[in-house]
């Protein structure tokens, strides 16, 4: 498989808990080899192998947040 990036513009981040909370719930998925959280932009970047779209949105959903595609 080959190394993939997701980004998300995710509203209503503005603190480290909101960064810690994503990033943790977004980490826990398989495939998932890193997640960058920039509370400036609102952005969400996901590197992995095999990402699914759905999962990720599903976990941040999970982290109490909304994800658009960016």
């Amino acid at each position: 498989m080959s190394t993939a990036q997701l980004t998300y513009l995710v509203d209503g981040m503005s603190c480290e808990h909101c960064r810690a909370a994503i990033a943790t719930e977004v980490g826990a998925l398989a495939g998932v080899g890193g997640v960058e959280v920039d509370l400036g932009t609102k952005l969400v970047r996901i590197h992995g192998e095999g990402l699914d779209d759905a999962a990720v949105r599903a976990a941040i959903d999970e982290a109490g947040y909304d994800a658009v595609p960016a």
